[in-house]
């Protein structure tokens, strides 16, 4: 089966500062699940000069407690790998993420994109679609599924509120024109 969420949000913010505030989110104390996020490749195209950096993020495990009475669910932490995809001329950057524990119970995948917003040249638009499949956890698929599409939605949400609040922090006021 599976679950699908989507996310956009427009940062009324150039996007050089939203790309900027995005490498820089994570570790923040507004989501103390996230404990670090390294950097272990990174490259320059030289013909193209798209970026590619791959990164590593370790986290809290969130599933409920209850849950982890079952012995595969009981792991302190989730290591997530994202790729990404910048192109400063074409002002757009690419990200992919998936989750790296429980391959062969789950799968984890988002899909992201900041690019120019067509509203607005200074302002950022940010798309996002994320999805769970859960198999391997017979009847527990079900509410697994449950409970990862409503971590979705709200990781997104609280992603976007700390990007909301770096931006603000480390650029001002957002620009109105």
């Amino acid at each position: 089966m599976g679950v699908t969420v989507d996310v956009r949000q427009v940062y009324k913010y150039p996007f050089e500062q939203v790309v900027a505030s995005f490498l820089r989110k994570y570790p923040n104390p507004m989501d103390k699940n996230v404990i670090c996020v390294k950097t272990v490749e990174e490259k320059r195209d030289v013909s193209t000069g798209i970026i590619y950096r791959k990164r590593i993020a370790i986290c809290q495990n969130v599933v409920p407690e209850i849950l982890r009475k079952v012995s595969i669910l009981k792991v302190p932490s989730i290591q997530l790998e994202e790729e990404s995809w910048l192109n400063p001329q074409e002002r757009n950057m690419a990200i992919r993420s998936h989750c790296l524990t429980w391959t062969q119970y789950a799968s984890m995948k988002e899909e992201s994109v900041f690019r120019e917003s067509m509203e607005n040249p200074n302002w950022t638009e940010f798309i996002q679609r994320g999805r769970i499949s859960i198999t391997g956890a017979g009847f527990l698929n079900c509410i697994l599924e449950t409970f990862a599409s409503a971590f979705l939605r709200q990781g997104a949400q609280k992603g976007i509120r700390i990007m909301e609040m770096l931006l603000k922090e480390q650029c001002g006021a957002p620009s109105a024109e």
